[in-house]
C-alpha cells in the first residue's frame, strides 16, 4: 500500500470498539503505519504479509473485518478476499489498490466488498471506509439473526396448525371449516403486524373467487382459491418492523428483505401434503412475478407463472391501491383501475386483467361488502346475489 496524509481529522473519529481487524499487506512499512491509524482509534490490529499468513491468523481467531491490499506477490488479494467472504461471512473485506483499474473495483463490490479505496488514501478516507463496514456488518448481521428467530418462531407456531389438520381427516365436513378458520387467523395475525384489518383479506379472496370463477376454473378449484388465497402474505409474519411498518420508501436493502417474505411464507405452508396448503404456498411464492418476467423471487414470465399466482398479483394490488397505506392514502377505484392498465401485458396478465375490469360492477360491490364491516357471510352473500 501506498502512503497515507497525515494528520488525522478529529471530527471523523469513530467510537472506540473492541472489534479486531487484520491488515494484509505485503509493506512491513504500510502495515504498521495501518495498524497505528487503526489502533489510535481504539481497533485492535493484527497483521499478514501475504493470503497465507492471513489464512493462519483468520482461522485462530475471529476478525470483524480484513482490510486487503489488491495487488500481493504469489496471489491475487481479490481471490483471497472472495475466498474470506465464503468462509467468513460475518467478517467484512474493505479492498485497497494502487492501480486505477475499474475492472478490479467492480469484481471486488460484485463478489460481496463492503469497500474499495485507491491509494493514496487520507487517513480520514481510511477511517470512513472501515466505520461504514463495520457498521454495515453489524446490521446485516443482527438483521440475518433476527429473520432466524422469526422464521423459527413462525415454524413452531404453524407445526400446530398442520399437526391439527392431519388429525382431522376422519371428518371432511369439520375439516374444512377447521382449515378455513385457522387459515384465516394465522393471515389475520400477519395483517395485523402491518395494521390491516380483516377486511383485506375477505376482499382478496373475494377478487381471487371473482376471478377464479370468469376464467373458467370449475367450483371446488374456485372454492380452494377462496380459502388458500387469504394467506398470500404470511411470510409478513417474519419481516421486522422497523421495516414492515416503516412510514416512508424502502432503500434497496429493505426492500430485498421485504421481498423475502414470498419465500418465508411458502416455507411456512410447504410440505404439508395438504392440497389447500400447497395452494395457499403457491399463492404465496407467486403473487408478486409479473408476465415480464421482472416480478420475484423467481422471474417467471407469463404461463410460467402459476394461474392461481397471476389471478393474485391482479387481486392483490387492486387491493392494495385502494386502500390506506402508512406511506399513502388509497386511491379511488377508477384510479387504481388506470394505473393497473398500464401493466397490461407487462406487470399483469391481459386476459385475466380484462375479466377482471370488464366485471366492474362486480368488483365495485365487493369492495363496498367487504369494507363496511359486515361479516364474512353477508359479504359473500352481496356478492353471490349479483
Amino acid at each position: 500500500m501506498n502512503s497515507l496524509e497525515l494528520p488525522i481529522n478529529r471530527r471523523v473519529r469513530p467510537d472506540p470498539i473492541n472489534q479486531r481487524i487484520l491488515v494484509v499487506d505485503d509493506e512491513a512499512q504500510i502495515r504498521s503505519l495501518l495498524t497505528r491509524l487503526l489502533e489510535a482509534q481504539g481497533y485492535a490490529c493484527s497483521t499478514a504479509a501475504g493470503a497465507s499468513e492471513a489464512r493462519r491468523l483468520l482461522a485462530a481467531d475471529d476478525f470483524a473485518l480484513v482490510l486487503c491490499d489488491v495487488n500481493m506477490p504469489g496471489e491475487s488479494g481479490l481471490d483471497f478476499a472472495q475466498e474470506v467472504l465464503v468462509d467468513y461471512p460475518d467478517t467484512a473485506i474493505v479492498m485497497a489498490t494502487g492501480a486505477d483499474d475499474r475492472r478490479h473495483a467492480e469484481r471486488a463490490l460484485a463478489n460481496g466488498a463492503y469497500g474499495y479505496m485507491l491509494k493514496p488514501f487520507k487517513p480520514n478516507e481510511l477511517l470512513i471506509n472501515v466505520v461504514n463496514a463495520l457498521r454495515r456488518r453489524t446490521l446485516e448481521i443482527e438483521n440475518r439473526e433476527s429473520r432466524n428467530r422469526l422464521e423459527q418462531t413462525v415454524l413452531e407456531r404453524t407445526s400446530t396448525l398442520r399437526e391439527t389438520i392431519a388429525q382431522l381427516e376422519s371428518s371432511e365436513s369439520e375439516l374444512r371449516r377447521l382449515r378455513e378458520e385457522t387459515i384465516r387467523r394465522l393471515s389475520w395475525a400477519a395483517e395485523f403486524r402491518s395494521n390491516e384489518t380483516s377486511q383485506h383479506l375477505l376482499r382478496m379472496s373475494l377478487y381471487c373467487t371473482l376471478l377464479a370463477r370468469l376464467v373458467g376454473l370449475d367450483v371446488d378449484r374456485t372454492e380452494m382459491i377462496r380459502i388458500a388465497s387469504p394467506m398470500h402474505d404470511v411470510g409478513k409474519i417474519g419481516i421486522p418492523d422497523r421495516i414492515l411498518l416503516k412510514p416512508t420508501f424502502l432503500t434497496p436493502e429493505e426492500r430485498a428483505v421485504m421481498q423475502a417474505h414470498t419465500e418465508m411464507g411458502h416455507r411456512i405452508l410447504t410440505g404439508s401434503g395438504v392440497e389447500l396448503l400447497d395452494l395457499a404456498a403457491t399463492l404465496a411464492l407467486t403473487h408478486h412475478e409479473r408476465i415480464d418476467g421482472q416480478g420475484y423471487p423467481g422471474g417467471l414470465k407469463d404461463d410460467d407463472i402459476p394461474l392461481e399466482g397471476r389471478i393474485a398479483a391482479i387481486a392483490d394490488v387492486f387491493d392494495a391501491l385502494t386502500s390506506d397505506r402508512v406511506y399513502r392514502l388509497a386511491f379511488r377505484p377508477d384510479e387504481a383501475r388506470e394505473q393497473m392498465l398500464t401493466g397490461r401485458g407487462t406487470q399483469f396478465d391481459q386476459e385475466l386483467l380484462d375479466l377482471f375490469f370488464g366485471a366492474w360492477d362486480d368488483v365495485l360491490a365487493i369492495r363496498s361488502a367487504a369494507s363496511d364491516g359486515r361479516p364474512m357471510q353477508t359479504a359473500l352473500l352481496a356478492h353471490s346475489t349479483r
